[in-house]
């Protein structure tokens, strides 16, 4: 059972499925914005690597806890079974699907933020797939970040839309944990139920 939180004093015309459209085009506004700023960094980021590491050995980071070096991957996040890459392709891109189709109906800005990370992460290493070599769908993304070790034998190589991913979906699990849901409601019995609730999502 759930109780409804929200604040409808700035809601605006409801539509059909209950969301208030002033709130619901807030949301959504942050989601995109969270993850444009994702992609641009990561699409940013990869094109200095690829420029300026191309042709160098690993540049150590002060301190030696990270290492910077372009790798690519023709994987998932962190070099997951890299013999799929056409699968991942179409996975990333039925993420992107997914959660614009999401996006209209989200009334919870932890939510939108989230979600935008994910969106964003998702969106960055699909670009590299469409437009990398050897060719669209099967383009190998670009890695430069490597944790304690040069070659990646500490941790895998990764990039910032992997970050964006792993980041947003730790968010999801933690919301899911404290009972937030994406349309703006708290489970009963799970943090502070109420109005003031509302207005921290």
């Amino acid at each position: 059972m759930v109780t409804d939180t929200t604040d409808l004093a700035d809601a605006g015309t409801a539509p059909e499925d209950g969301v208030p459209a002033g709130r619901a085009l807030t949301r959504t506004r942050l989601l995109i914005g969270v993850a444009l700023a994702v992609l641009v960094v990561d699409i940013a980021t990869k094109t200095i690597v690829v420029a300026a590491l191309g042709d160098r050995p690993p540049v150590r980071l002060p301190g030696g806890l990270a290492y910077l070096i372009e790798a690519r991957n023709p994987g998932a996040a962190f070099s997951f079974a890299q013999g799929a890459t056409v699968l991942f392709t179409a996975i990333a891109a039925a993420a992107v699907v997914l959660i614009l189709r999401t996006a209209p109906r989200l009334r919870s800005r932890p939510w939108a933020v989230a979600l935008g990370l994910i969106l964003g992460g998702a969106a960055g290493n699909l670009v590299d797939r469409l437009f990398r070599s050897p060719g669209p769908m099967r383009g190998w993304v670009v890695d430069w970040i490597s944790v304690l070790d040069p070659a990646g034998r500490f941790f895998p190589v990764f990039n910032l839309a992997d970050s964006g991913i792993v980041v947003g979906g730790v968010l999801t699990v933690l919301l899911a944990f404290l009972g937030v849901e994406p349309s703006g409601v708290r489970s009963r019995g799970r943090g502070r139920v109420g109005p003031a609730a509302a207005g921290q999502e």
